[in-house]
Order: structure tokens, then C-alpha cells, then sequence
């Protein structure tokens, strides 16, 4: 890591309670990692989805009812015509009428968000969400 600075915040004693009561559960031993945390996701989230142009990875997780009429099939047909940004796929029975699908997705931003979006808005899906996160490159 590089040079180290060091700089002060102030914060409300209600507003700090939480977010040491967060970083506890979460495992944090310090308020610098989390704070180290919180900016880097901020910074990805700021170049990674802003711009279309960079390279991303996401995980888009899908809700469906398989007994909707062919939508098995269509999310399926789907990700092979985008082969390109489809890394991988799970799929998970959740009860007698539910299934949850993880797409692992790669790509150039507007191509992985504008699949994605195509994902959720098929009809049948119940929730979709997609959490794009940078490949590694550039991380402080």
C-alpha cells in the first residue's frame, strides 16, 4: 500500500454508535477498515456504473415462478445468445413454484447492464437485482 495519511472525521455520537455496532457484526476490528471498505465501494460504484465503458463483472440474481410458461426456457435461450457475457449459472429450486437463478456476468458495462435489465424484465420474474463490482484492476 502507499503512503499512509491520516485525517479526522466528525461524526454524531448516535451516528457513530451505529456504524460501530455495524462494523462489529460485520468483523471489523477497526474503524479505518471499514472506512477503507466504504470509500472503495463507493469509488467502484462511481467509475464501475457511471461509465459504460469500463469492464465489469456482476452477479444478477433472479426470482421466478418456473411454472410460468416457457420463462425456464427463455431466460435460458437468452443467456446462450449473450454467451459472451454469461460466465456461469446457478440454479436453485426454492419451494414447489419458486426458483432462484445467479448469473455471473463479465463484460463492458452497458453490454452486462443492458443484459441484465433484459433478464429482470422477462415476464414471470418476480425480483431480479443485478451488483456489478470492478475486476480487481485498479483497487486501492
Amino acid at each position: 500500500m502507499s503512503e499512509i495519511e491520516r485525517f479526522g472525521v466528525s461524526l454524531d455520537k448516535r451516528l457513530l454508535q451505529k456504524f460501530d455496532k455495524r462494523n462489529k457484526k460485520m468483523g471489523y476490528t477497526n474503524r479505518s477498515e471499514a472506512i477503507r471498505d466504504l470509500i472503495r465501494d463507493c469509488l467502484i460504484r462511481s467509475k464501475q456504473w457511471v461509465r459504460d465503458d469500463v469492464r465489469v463483472v456482476a452477479t444478477l440474481t433472479l426470482v421466478y415462478d418456473h411454472h410460468k410458461k416457457a420463462l425456464p426456457e427463455q431466460l435460458n435461450n437468452i443467456q446462450h445468445e449473450h454467451k459472451n457475457l454469461v460466465v456461469s449459472s446457478m440454479h436453485v429450486h426454492l419451494d414447489h413454484d419458486n426458483c432462484l437463478e445467479v448469473v455471473v456476468l463479465r463484460g463492458i458495462g452497458k453490454d452486462v447492464k443492458a443484459l441484465a435489465h433484459t433478464l429482470i424484465a422477462q415476464k414471470g420474474v418476480k425480483h431480479g437485482k443485478a451488483i456489478m463490482t470492478t475486476e480487481g484492476k485498479d483497487v486501492w
